[in-house]
C-alpha cells in the first residue's frame, strides 16, 4: 500500500515540507528545466524553488519545444545559470544602471543528465551563460558532489537571487530543502549517514 503523499510538495503527508516552503518575490524569472529522471528523486530541489518563488517555473521534459515561447517573455535579458568558459559573472542590479532583470534558465538534474538537456535542446545550448563569482559551499550532505563547487539546483538558484537582489535573502527557501536533508539522515539512522556520507 503506497503512503499519501502531499499534491503540492509531492512529499508523503506525513513529511509534508509545505509549512516551510515560502512564497517570495523576486525581480528575477527563474525557469527551472528539470530532467525527467529527477521528478520522483525523494531531494527534489528544482520543485521547491519553483514552489518557493511566485516568479518562477517548473518545466519537466528532454525536449522542450515551446523553449522559444518560454524565454521570449518580454522585459527581460535571457541567460542560461550554468557554469562555462564564456559564463558571464552575476553582478546585482544595484550596480548595473538601469538594467532589464534576467530571466535565468536553469537546467535540473545531475551533471550528466543537465549536460544532456543542453544537447538535445540546441537553442538552450546557444543562450548566454551566467554563473557565480563565488559559490558559497553545499549544504547537500547526501549526494557525493562531482567537483567543487557544485551545487544542487535550489542552492544555485538562491545563491544567484542573492546576488542579483541584494541585500534582499533568498535563504528562506532553503529551509525546506534543510527539513528534507534532516528527515532523509533520519530515516537512515545517524550512524549509516556518517559511515556513508561524512567522508
Amino acid at each position: 500500500m503506497s503512503r499519501i503523499q502531499c499534491e503540492r510538495c509531492l512529499r508523503p503527508q506525513t513529511h509534508c515540507l509545505c509549512p516551510l516552503i515560502p512564497s517570495l518575490d523576486s525581480r528575477t524569472r527563474v525557469v527551472l528545466l528539470q530532467h525527467p529522471s529527477e521528478v520522483g528523486h525523494a531531494l527534489n530541489t528544482a520543485k521547491l524553488a519553483a514552489l518557493g518563488l511566485r516568479n518562477a517555473e517548473l518545466r519537466v521534459g528532454e525536449v522542450f519545444e515551446d523553449l522559444p515561447a518560454l524565454i521570449a517573455t518580454p522585459g527581460y535579458r535571457v541567460a542560461l545559470l550554468f557554469p562555462g568558459e564564456d559564463a558571464q559573472v552575476l553582478q546585482a542590479y544595484s550596480a548595473q544602471a538601469q538594467a532589464l532583470p534576467w530571466l535565468l534558465v536553469v537546467p535540473d538534474g545531475t551533471w550528466r543528465k543537465a549536460r544532456k538537456l543542453l544537447h538535445v535542446n540546441p537553442l538552450l545550448a546557444a543562450l548566454p551563460r551566467v554563473t557565480l563569482s563565488e559559490v558559497l559551499p553545499s549544504r547537500y550532505r547526501l549526494r557525493k558532489a562531482p567537483g567543487e563547487g557544485a551545487l544542487s539546483t535550489l542552492e544555485a538558484v538562491v545563491q544567484a537571487l542573492n546576488v542579483l537582489e541584494a541585500p534582499v535573502l533568498f535563504d528562506e527557501l532553503l529551509k525546506p530543502f534543510e527539513a528534507l536533508i534532516e528527515g532523509q539522515i533520519a530515516a537512515m539512522g545517524r550512524e549509516v549517514f556518517e559511515r556513508n556520507h561524512l567522508r
